[in-house]
């Protein structure tokens, strides 16, 4: 596995070869089976394949050449609603515990999905790049609902790029700071 996770890289090119809904559904129940907290699994997925809606959202998000030529993304949106029904609304300044613990373990399913992805000889790149308000009007979210992040999948047009991390002694600690 730690193969899998060193080789997996942020792909910013792709190719124009379509991905497989079988594969997209793939990726998605790995997100399905990623941890939570207290199994609430806060997440909900939007695949988004047609040409139509993709540059719907773009129109709706800060500009990123490299996205307009993406075969598929998956937005991953954390339901706050499954640990506090009284919550209606919610954006990049709510303090709701709530949120929070939704948006990490959404990260978490996000991550997983980003792994799969490798797996399945696909290449991947997650961002964040927008605010609530320009990108729910696009996925048509509801406002008690909040965007995690768009995903890119696709397979890689570019060549894999090794990539320098920090030797281990560098950032672990043993039992305190």
């Amino acid at each position: 596995m730690l193969d899998a996770i060193a080789k997996r890289q942020s792909t910013r090119k792709f190719s124009d070869q379509p991905v497989a809904k079988d594969l997209l559904l793939k990726i998605v129940e790995s997100g399905q089976a990623a941890p939570s907290g207290v199994n609430s699994q806060p997440w909900h997925f939007i695949i988004i394949t047609s040409d139509e809606q993709k540059k719907r959202i773009l129109e709706h998000i800060p500009k990123q050449a490299w996205m307009e030529c993406v075969p598929a993304f998956i937005a991953t949106i954390a339901d706050v609603k499954d640990k506090n029904e009284t919550i209606e609304f919610v954006d990049e300044a709510s303090s709701y515990n709530e949120l929070k613990g939704s948006i990490r373990d959404t990260a978490v399913a996000t991550s997983y999905m980003l792994l799969e992805a490798e797996n399945l000889g696909l290449a991947s790149c997650w961002t964040g790049w927008f605010e609530q308000s320009q990108i729910r009007p696009a996925l048509n979210v509801p406002d008690d609902k909040f965007v995690v992040g768009l995903t890119a999948f696709g397979y890689s047009d570019e060549a894999f790029r090794p990539r320098n991390r920090r030797p281990l002694e560098d950032v672990v600690r043993y039992e305190t700071w």
